[in-house]
């Protein structure tokens, strides 16, 4: 019996002292910093079709890129601030 009293004696006075722990807001993974990839080049010998094409394809690759990680980036700093933001 005294060794039971002896061990929770210990456990309630080890944790009566609170440790101060600062959590800290984990960082973004590599993979989403990345820029988006070089776009497409068109060859010495291109047509006008292929010239069309090639622009067009750059265009959407580049308005769908830059709006993902626009969007990712600013989720990504509101959530930071709302995390530091709370005591």
């Amino acid at each position: 019996m005294k060794y039971i009293v002896l061990t929770l004696t210990m456990f309630l006075v080890g944790c009566s002292t609170p440790v101060p722990i600062k959590p800290k807001f984990p960082e973004a993974p590599a993979m989403l910093l990345e820029p988006c990839l070089e776009l497409k080049k068109l060859e010495n010998d291109a047509k006008l079709s292929d010239v069309a094409k090639t622009v067009t394809e750059n265009y959407a690759f580049y308005h769908d890129c830059s709006l993902k990680n626009r969007a990712w980036g600013e989720w990504y700093k509101a959530q930071k601030k709302i995390f530091e933001g709370v005591k």
